[in-house]
């Protein structure tokens, strides 16, 4: 089986739809099978207060409708998949005119249940990160066009000695939404069984925003994408 690699550019645009555009073509260029985004109302979604630093740089990442069709219509001109993870009701009809194949919800959203429910009922495939989920059991999301389940430790970064990679089944899980620092972590994902990673995206691990540090830039995607192929070749 064909596994996939996800570009999460998710904030990492900083507003700047211009650096948004040249992000989707870098993570066609590097081989990403889907540039991801995230599609939220930043005050309605993010504490705004002095805990949470980056809440004005959170509200000026929020895509507005508009910006989301144009971004689409780029992924499909450069026959990248868009996608992107829901955090509220409104917008996922948003994502249904961008004409999404897919839906990503974020593992701080499994417990909207309106969210999730909303989601569920458009009967596309479904991805979900597990980082906040605290069952034993695999969240129970009726969806006829299936659903996904991603491993994930909720830590930006995540440093490689907390990641329990060794013990994830993925068997039962489908991928790895990584957090980590440099591409070790993603690579041996696919080593014991991932069919799916997801992992930020920048141009520069430096840029200001809370996830540029953690993400990988083209040139490492470039590395997990051929280490990827060579992978696939002797299995």
């Amino acid at each position: 089986m064909k596994t996939e690699v996800i570009a999460e550019i998710g904030q990492n645009h900083n507003g700047d739809m211009a650096r948004a555009k040249e992000l989707i073509r870098l993570a066609k260029d590097a081989g990403a099978d889907v540039a991801k985004f995230q599609v939220f109302d930043a005050r309605a979604l993010f504490d705004s207060s002095p805990r949470n630093p980056w809440f004005d740089y959170n509200c000026a990442t929020e895509l507005r409708r508009d910006d989301v069709m144009w971004l689409a219509d780029y992924c499909r001109e450069l026959n990248i998949e868009f996608m992107a993870s829901v955090f509220d009701v409104e917008r996922i009809q948003w994502l249904e005119d961008a004409g999404v194949k897919r839906y990503k919800i974020a593992s701080r959203s499994l417990s909207d249940l309106s969210l999730v429910t909303a989601v569920a009922d458009t009967g596309k495939p479904i991805l979900a990160s597990l980082g906040c989920w605290q069952g034993q059991a695999l969240p129970d999301i009726k969806n006829s066009g299936g659903i996904k389940f991603l491993y994930c430790v909720s830590k930006y970064p995540t440093p490689l000695e907390e990641l329990g990679l060794s013990s994830v089944d993925f068997e039962r899980l489908s991928g790895f939404s990584d957090h980590s620092l440099g591409i070790t972590a993603a690579c041996a994902a696919f080593v014991l069984g991932a069919q799916i990673l997801e992992k930020h995206f920048t141009l520069d691990k430096s840029s200001y925003g809370p996830d540029h540090a953690g993400s990988m830039n083209p040139e490492e995607l470039k590395a997990i994408n051929a280490f990827r192929t060579q992978w696939e070749a002797c299995r």
